[in-house]
Order: structure tokens, then C-alpha cells, then sequence
């Protein structure tokens, strides 16, 4: 194979001797990733590194000679242009944001190439980014579907391992719900006009973005179709997941049909104080109406959570649903994903198990056991 290792007795450092056709010379490599060689194992890691660069065909002399500018920004900026048009809004701006804020600085204080990148690397740079766990997640994956572009495109010889999800300490939220009588008096605290959507989504268990972006073509024969949402406030023609879903009115809705206002207007909701064409509900404007009626009747939950996340607990623990049927009711790809709704379900069993036993002491003592 190509290139060898020496040493420098009067300088006590490891360098990499390499044949550079394109100079006609050998050069003398006494750095790696920046700094000196101290010891003959880096020097033969990086010997290592040159010779597969060539074996693979990517190799780049000034990759090694100099500390070169990092590449990895122009293609982190290049290839979210690249990818943008495939991508929902939301997904972009987090995109966007992980870049600028964590990644580009990461990158302009440790300038490595793309191809430098290894799982120590991956490790340096979660260790650097300022967030939380989910936060920190969403910043790795990130750059693993830069990563994944970047090796399907040739650029890269294939994907380091990233960290494991342990390593991100990812601390799951409790699930915070309501039951179904307080629920109800929020809900009976919005105004009339704004109270079908706020129904819609608890007893369709729903997004709201979804029914923000219903349109009245979507309900045929008492079936909704479910195939848009809001993203980062831009109507897209896709739900969340991607997948389209056929959900029944149910008959406590319909009570809500005739309270819509009529406009003309594509939307099955209409707000009748919105400015946009179309006159569509927001997320923002829906939040507002949720918050004002909490603390009408002195609840403090958010509008998610007091809506979705409500009525799957409620489905779970007060109708006594199991986790299969909640994940038909909802539309989960995964089973996993309903079972978080599961926690309070322990406790109602624990309550069941305690009367029963309550009232087999009952029957043979004649009392309540003390």
C-alpha cells in the first residue's frame, strides 16, 4: 500500500510520508485533525485513513496537508435546499434551526471534512448542543439525514453510527389529561360559534392542525377524510404522517353540524373573526379560545392535552378501552404509541382489584376489613 510512518527524533513527533503525484514530491504529514503526533498509533490511524481515502476513491491531498476549511457547512446549506420541496414546513423550519444554531457553529469551531466524520465526532457535537433531550435528538437526526443524503449520493463512504437513544437521556412527560366532566365545562365555557371544532377534535380524536385544515369536500356520506394539516401555519396537502384517514362522524357531533357559520369558504370550520382568505381557524387563534375558557372555569391544562390527550385517557380509563382498540380509534401506526396513554389505566385496575376484594371479605365477615 502507499505511504509509510517516521519519526522526528529532534522534534519527537509521528508523521505519515506520502508520494503527491499531482506536486511531483513526498510530503511530510505531521498533523492529524489539527494537531501534532505524538504517538506512532495516530500516526499509523492516519496513514490508515489516507490509504482507504484512495482505496475508495475519494481521496484529496489537502485534506491532510493543512487545516483545511470544513466542508460539511456549504453541504449542510446545499442540501437542505436540495431536499426542502419534499419536506413539510414544520419540518424545514426545524431543520433549519438545528443547522444555524447548533450544527454551523459546531462545525466553524472544529472544521473537519464530511468524510472526518466518526462517532467520536457525533459524540463532540451532541455534548456541544444546548438542549434537553428530545431537543438534542432532533439536532442529531438532523444531521443523520444529511449523513444518509450524503452516502446515497457518493459523497461518503457510509453512515458513522450515531449515538444510542439512551445517550440522549430522554426523559418521557407524564401525560396530562382531564376527565371527561371537567373537560366538558371547559368546553361548554367557549363561546357557541367556536364550539364545533373544539367537539370535533375531542370526539373524533384528532389533531387540531387536522381539523384547522378540514375542507367541507372532505365529508362525504358521513365519512371524514382526513388528508391535510397545518405546517408551521402553511396548509399542506398531507397529514402528519403522511397518510390519509377515513374517520365516521360521530353521531354527537352531528348535534354541532348546523352551529357552523356559512360562508363561502372550502373550510368545514370557519372562523368568522379571521382575517385569512378562506376564513380557516389557526392553532394560535385556537389556543387563545382554549386558554380564555380554562381559566373561565379555573382549569390549567393546554389546549393538546386538554383535547387529544384527554379524550384517549378518558377512552382508557373511564369507557375502559384497551390500548388495540384506542390504536384503531386514533390511527397510531405503532401500539407503542397509545401505550403512553396507559399510566392512569394501572390505577383504575388497582381500584377494581381492591373493591373486589372488598367485597369478598364483605361476604364472609359480614363487614369491612379494618
Amino acid at each position: 500500500m502507499k505511504g509509510a510512518i517516521g519519526f522526528r527524533k529532534d522534534r519527537e513527533v509521528w508523521f505519515v510520508s506520502w508520494w503527491d503525484k499531482a506536486q511531483g514530491k513526498q510530503l511530510k504529514i505531521y498533523r492529524y485533525k489539527g494537531e501534532l503526533m505524538y504517538h506512532k498509533k495516530v500516526a499509523r490511524k492516519l496513514l490508515s485513513v489516507m490509504q482507504s481515502r484512495t482505496e475508495d476513491g475519494i481521496f484529496r491531498i489537502d485534506e491532510f496537508t493543512g487545516r483545511q476549511p470544513t466542508d460539511v457547512i456549504p453541504y449542510l446549506d446545499q442540501w437542505l435546499v436540495d431536499i426542502s420541496p419534499t419536506l413539510k414546513p414544520a419540518t424545514i423550519k426545524d431543520y433549519s434551526n438545528s443547522i444555524k444554531k447548533h450544527l454551523i457553529p459546531f462545525f466553524k469551531k472544529h472544521p473537519i471534512q464530511l468524510s472526518e466524520i466518526q462517532h467520536d465526532t457525533l459524540i463532540q457535537i451532541l455534548n456541544s448542543i444546548k438542549r434537553k433531550g428530545k431537543g438534542k435528538q432532533n439536532v442529531m437526526y438532523c444531521l443523520h439525514a444529511c449523513m444518509d443524503y450524503a452516502w446515497r449520493s457518493g459523497r461518503i463512504v457510509q453512515v458513522p453510527p450515531f449515538p444510542k437513544k439512551k445517550q440522549y437521556k430522554i426523559q418521557e412527560p407524564i401525560i396530562q389529561w382531564v376527565p371527561s366532566d371537567r373537560q366538558e365545562k371547559i368546553l361548554n365555557a367557549i363561546p357557541k360559534e367556536h364550539q364545533p371544532i373544539f367537539w370535533w377534535v375531542k370526539l373524533h380524536f384528532r389533531r387540531p392542525g387536522e381539523a384547522c385544515a378540514l375542507h367541507k369536500v372532505d365529508l362525504v356520506d358521513d365519512v371524514f377524510v382526513i388528508k391535510r394539516t397545518f405546517s408551521n401555519r402553511i396548509l399542506t396537502d398531507s397529514t402528519k404522517t403522511g397518510k390519509a384517514i377515513q374517520v365516521e362522524c360521530v353521531d354527537d357531533f352531528k348535534q354541532f353540524m348546523g352551529a357552523t357559520p356559512k360562508y363561502l369558504s372550502p373550510f368545514f370550520f370557519v372562523n368568522p373573526y379571521a382575517r385569512k382568505p378562506g376564513k380557516p381557524y389557526s392553532l394560535s387563534s385556537m389556543e387563545k379560545i382554549w386558554n380564555k375558557a380554562c381559566k373561565e372555569v379555573g382549569e390549567h391544562i393546554k389546549m393538546y392535552a386538554g383535547l387529544k390527550h384527554s379524550s384517549c385517557c378518558q377512552y382508557l380509563n373511564e369507557k375502559g378501552g384497551s390500548f388495540s382498540d384506542l390504536q384503531e380509534v386514533t390511527g397510531h401506526q405503532r401500539l407503542e404509541s397509545v401505550k403512553r396513554y396507559g399510566e392512569m389505566q394501572v390505577k383504575r385496575r388497582k381500584e377494581l382489584m381492591e373493591r373486589k376484594v372488598i367485597r369478598l371479605d364483605r361476604n364472609q365477615t359480614g363487614g369491612v376489613p379494618k
